[in-house]
Order: C-alpha cells, then structure tokens, then sequence
C-alpha cells in the first residue's frame, strides 16, 4: 500500500490549493516545496480578485461571470484576506472613449448581478478626494468594485487548512527523482536527509519549474509547447489619501493598477513579459521600472522617477506557448493516466481569482481512482476567515477591545492577517511586554514564534516578505536580532 493517495510537487497558490481540497475530500496528502510556502510567482501576483475587465473587453462574457462569482465566494471563505475596494478608472482623452468606459462597467454590473458590492458610478473627479492626486486635465472617472488580496498569505492559509484537514507540508523538500509503475516512488531531500516515499497519484505544480521537474525528476515530456513569463510591481511612498485602487489606461492599453498597500505605501503594477533565465533569481528589469514609472505619471500629479521605488515584487511562471487570454487567466492542466501507470497531474499558470476552483477541477480528475467526497472549499472558510465581510471592522474593534494595548493600525494588521486566530497569538497578554522582544515596531516574540510553529517560517524574509510584509519598515538592527531569535527559537 502506498503511503500517500497524492504527492504534490510544488508550494505555490496552485499546489496549497490542490492539497487542500483534496486533503478535504479525506485523501492523503503531502507536499513538497523546496523553499517556502509561495516563495515565488504566488507571492508577486496582481493582487486583485476581480472580474478582469480586459477579458470583457475581448466579449468573454461567461469568464468573466465566473470569474466574479468566484470574488463572491472569496468574499466568503476569506473576509480577511480579500478586502472589497472602489476601482477607479480617469477618462483619458487619448484611450478608451468614456461612453464605452461606462457601458462597459454597466455590463461588469450586469455580470455581478447576486454580488453585494455596490455598483458603477461616474465621478467629476474635479468635485472628488479621488481627484486630489490626479493632474487637473482629468475630470470624469468612472468607479466600480472589485477586490485586493494579500496573495502569500492566501498561500499560507490555504496550506494550514490543508494541514488541519491531515496534508502533510513540507518545506525545504526537494523532490529529485520519481519512479513511475502502479504508484510513484518519489525519493526526496528533506532539509538534509534523504528518504524515500510512495504515493499512488502525483501532482506537477512547481510553477516556472514544471519543465524542469517535467524533464529531470519525472522523466516525462513537458506538458505541451511552454513558455515562461513574468510579471512585476513597484513599491513607492503612498500616492494619495484615498483607499481607492487607480486603474490607469496606458497608450499600449494595458490597465495598470496604483493600489495602497501596507498604510504608507502604493503599490504599482503589473508588466508582463517573456522571462528567460532562471526562476530563483527573477529580477525587476530597469525598463520595467521606468514603464510603471511613466504609467503612473501620465496620471498622477506627484511625479514618479526609478529612484523613488522603494521595493519591487517579481515572479516567473510557466504558461502555454502562443500565450492565449484564456489560459493566463485559468491556467492550464493535462491529466495523464497511462495504461498500468500512476496518474500524473500537471498544473500550472493561472491568476489568483480562480485558483481555488482550478483546484477543484484538478482534484476531481482523480475521482475515477479515489472514493473520495464531494467539492466543498466553495463554502468552507479559511483559517481565520469565520465572519461576515462586511464585520472586518467589527472584528478589529473586539480586538482591541480584548487587547487594548493594541493600537488600531497594529490591529487592523493583525485581523487582516490572521482573522479570528489572533488568539493564537496574543493569547492572554495584557500589555505588549506579554508579547516578548519586539522587531521593529510591530512584530513580537510571540508572533514569530507561532509563525515558526504553525505557519513554517524557517528566515526572516518568510516572516518579512511572505507572511506579512513588515520588511518595508523594519530597520536593519531589528532584521539582525530577528534572524538571532529565529536561529535560536529552531
């Protein structure tokens, strides 16, 4: 008997995603991620859940009601993670005239038809805070809803849920070579040791490492003619008051979004483009810094120039070759069940709206092979996210009410990153010395240590940039003490 029913090779959006609905369907599953949990293109996405106006501009009316009914159920499964926001669009006299802006928003209504958000609006930006940051030729705009997402965290929730359900998770395990027969005999290093296990299905999902997994540890042909991409953001100081999200029109009319991000910053991307080279060292080419650069000013009054980014977010991903609207959306999947042979899935590509149905369709596949239950993440609620949406607030105010040496910016934090399970963390503590040493002004003994016990951060940058992204403010001097802590903490 095998030890495992599924192996997954890979920790991204895709693979947490695939292990935690099969784990939940009462299949056996453990993963193998050679670094952290999301570590690369899952923690560099849009960072929208959206209904993508792009594809309805392409007339792909039925993606896009899809897509937006998966916003709804993020809304639900995952309150504190996924945050509705008013999307902005000024109307920009040398792109897209304003009466197709509107009819097209009217129809993105119209899609969304059962959502709670509140729908389109046109805006005389000149009468308006949204117009404060805009250059003055700009005097309609047009608004509607749609959805930001913290990406790593979803990644990191997602995997926790799939370890509460029985997935075993493993970071720091490289797979390096799987012999296929009736079931996959998969020999692994994990942290050091090598070992070898057996699983009666196998999942592909290593991202920009599918070929490579494809051609060197499987020993099977790449999933179709493939491609690698990347996509990248800048981070520069906060642009304006507002919490809205800027959707700007470029003149090669690509949309790109100016969003608040972490309360003093705003986040500017994306740009896509081929990617040669290797994925581990994916780096935010000078070009691509001066295009979000020049993106941005075409609109904003404050001007932006390549010193002023102050961190920048790139990842690479596999996608199928000619690259197709459809499958940088949904991604892409082959199933091979060869005669007397282990199945084997291959996964990868994808945007983060319709991650978590991408994986229930990938699990269903192996339900010919498997007794196994019914779909179910549509309505299960991610660690933490057992609330109401329009309660966020509700829940910061009962943590600070519970814990009231918490400021309303340290709790907004913590609610958005952990929901109702900051429990866990604060615990009874009774004033911020209960917490243990501080790192910078908001990250505490405590935390980190449930971070290292319960969410596999093994270095500072897993806690820095992945499971928050506290990096930006945290001085030098407290990164130091963070990595003697967690050296001495493993």
């Amino acid at each position: 008997m095998a030890d495992y029913d599924l192996a997954i090779i890979g920790g991204g959006l895709n693979g947490v995603s695939v292990a935690r609905d099969a784990a939940g369907r009462g299949l056996r599953v453990i993963l193998f991620e050679q670094g952290d949990l999301g570590g690369a293109a899952s923690s560099a996405t849009a960072r929208t859940i959206h209904g993508d106006l792009a594809v309805l501009e392409r007339w792909r009316f039925r993606r896009v009601r899809n897509a937006l009914a998966e916003r709804e159920t993020w809304l639900r499964i995952a309150p504190h993670l996924v945050r509705p926001m008013r999307f902005v669009i000024p109307a920009h006299a040398d792109e897209r005239p304003p009466w197709f802006l509107r009819v097209g928003l009217l129809l993105y209504d119209r899609l969304a038809a059962r959502s709670r958000l509140p729908p389109s609006a046109t805006i005389d930006v000149t009468h308006h805070p949204i117009g404060n940051a805009l250059k003055r030729p700009f005097g309609t705009a047009f608004e509607y809803s749609d959805c930001v997402v913290d990406d790593s965290r979803l990644v990191i929730a997602s995997a926790v849920d799939a370890a509460e359900r029985g997935a075993d998770i493993r970071t720091g395990a490289r797979c390096v070579r799987a012999d296929r027969t009736d079931t996959w005999r998969l020999a692994v290093i994990d942290r050091g040791r090598r070992q070898v296990i057996t699983a009666r299905a196998l999942a592909n999902a290593s991202g920009a490492w599918t070929v490579s997994v494809a051609e060197t540890v499987l020993r099977v042909p790449p999933p179709w003619k493939a491609a690698t991409g990347q996509i990248s953001q800048i981070v520069v100081r906060r642009l304006f008051d507002t919490d809205n999200v800027y959707v700007f029109q470029n003149a090669d009319r690509r949309l790109i979004y100016a969003c608040p991000f972490e309360r003093d910053f705003t986040l500017i991307g994306s740009v896509g483009h081929a990617f040669i080279g290797d994925p581990a060292v994916v780096a935010v080419a000078a070009s691509d810094v001066a295009y979000l650069c020049d993106a941005a000013n075409r609109y904003f009054r404050e001007r932006l120039d390549p010193a002023d980014v102050i961190r920048t977010f790139s990842g690479a991903n596999l996608v199928t070759n000619p690259l197709s609207r459809r499958v940088a959306r949904d991604g892409a999947m082959m199933f091979d069940t060869s005669r007397r042979k282990a199945p084997l899935l291959t996964i990868f590509g994808g945007d983060v709206t319709t991650s978590r149905w991408r994986a229930e369709r990938a699990v269903s596949r192996l339900t010919p092979f498997y007794p196994m239950s019914k779909p179910w993440t549509a309505t299960a609620p991610l660690p933490g996210g057992d609330f109401a949406w329009p309660r966020f607030e509700t829940e910061i105010e009962r943590a600070r009410e519970r814990w009231r040496f918490l400021d309303e910016a340290q709790a907004q934090r913590l609610v958005a990153a952990y929901g109702t399970r900051i429990a866990a963390i604060l615990g009874d503590a009774k004033d911020r010395a209960d917490l243990g040493a501080a790192f910078g002004s908001e990250l505490t003994a405590a935390e980190v240590r449930y971070l290292m016990a319960k969410e596999w951060a093994r270095f500072p940058d897993d806690i820095l940039w992945r499971r928050s992204k506290l990096g930006l403010t945290m001085p030098p001097a407290d990164r130091d003490a963070l990595a003697k802590f967690m050296a001495g903490a493993g």
